[in-house]
């Protein structure tokens, strides 16, 4: 047997037992595909069965609230995939009367709907031959042909998706995609790979040069941005000051508390001395002295350092975006990770 019949052999006897792949139903293919990027699937499946369990079909989804949407989302991270699933949604409920399409170059024009996920949906809903790359595939070519090229670089993707389309089974191309993934999930792993059971071992370049720790090589491009987010308590009564993001920047249109950024961990007395504080709350702010430490959160591209400060006075300006609700409503809220966090350590939800 040839390198790819080896992994579909091994795929069929070793596959995890998963929902989608238990279905050609382009829109429930697409629901898991978009959920498990950049999500494990252990953290990813309980979203996916709330998902189909809320929204059965397009036009359920396609009739949901952005609040609605990202409220299920949430604690799921990359927020900016559920806002253009709704996006999706109403699009194929529009165009396609709420028909997900199975053809790459219908699917491809869909929002949130890049190569890789267009050539997914389509070769598992509708067996076309379109070859899959996402990051389990990079690392099983890389290794076993032993490519050196950077699979972040524009030659390299080229390169990879060449190669994948080459190697593609052009009768049962779901097949072969779902094999080459499968196999990088759970045996050709970022970190010790199972190379002693794998079929393909003997022939496999990274293992006879010793450089499965090496391959696939990528070009690190990612520059970390440090931001100190100082967040505000304020209670009113039942009530307490929340604030709905905007769309321009992280956790667009999830809900937080009245924020004031600076541009580094400033003591709190200098804090509390900063202009756009004082106009908030004028020149008399009382604080409280049970205030929370402050949290780091790791993003892709940013590092935030959370401080949250009990205001006991009330704020004299109020931005438009800001707004009193009971505590109890905090639950129907989505809020980012950090947030959520918060919340619940101070009002116990």
């Amino acid at each position: 047997m040839n390198f790819t019949d080896e992994l579909v052999q091994w795929y069929l006897q070793n596959k995890r037992d998963l929902p989608w792949r238990n279905t050609t139903d382009a829109y429930v293919i697409w629901l898991s595909e978009i959920i498990l990027q950049q999500t494990r699937v252990e953290q990813g499946l309980p979203y996916f069965y709330r998902f189909v369990e809320r929204y059965p079909n397009v036009s359920s989804f396609a009739a949901a609230g952005e609040d609605e949407v990202l409220k299920l989302w949430q604690g799921l991270g990359y927020y900016s995939r559920g806002r253009n699933m709704l996006k999706t949604a109403k699009l194929v409920q529009e165009q396609y009367h709420g028909k997900f399409p199975q053809r790459y170059d219908d699917l491809i024009k869909l929002k949130g709907i890049g190569e890789y996920t267009a050539a997914a949906i389509s070769s598992f809903s509708a067996n076309e031959a379109k070859a899959v790359v996402d990051g389990n595939v990079y690392r099983v070519l890389a290794r076993y042909f032993g490519i050196d090229e950077p699979i972040n670089s524009t030659g390299g993707k080229k390169t990879f998706q060449e190669l994948a389309n080459n190697l593609i089974n052009k009768k049962t191309p779901g097949l072969h995609n779902q094999a080459m993934m499968e196999f990088g999930a759970m045996l050709c792993k970022p970190k010790n790979p199972a190379c002693g059971i794998c079929p393909v071992h003997m022939n496999c370049f990274a293992f006879i040069n010793n450089a499965t720790s090496i391959l696939p090589i990528k070009l690190k491009t990612v520059k970390v941005r440090e931001r100190f987010f100082n967040y505000f308590l304020v209670t009113d009564g039942d009530s307490v000051l929340m604030n709905k993001r905007g769309d321009k920047d992280i956790w667009a249109n999830l809900y937080d508390l009245p924020m004031v950024e600076t541009a580094s961990l400033l003591p709190l007395p200098e804090l509390m001395d900063n202009p756009t504080v004082k106009e908030i709350f004028g020149n008399d702010i009382r604080i409280s002295v049970d205030n929370l430490p402050v949290q780091k959160h790791i993003l892709t591209h940013q590092r935030l350092y959370i401080r949250l400060i009990k205001i006991q006075s009330k704020p004299i300006k109020l931005d438009s975006n800001w707004f009193y609700t009971t505590v109890e409503n905090l639950r129907n809220l989505a809020f980012p990770k950090p947030i959520v966090i918060l919340i619940k350590n101070i009002f116990n939800l």
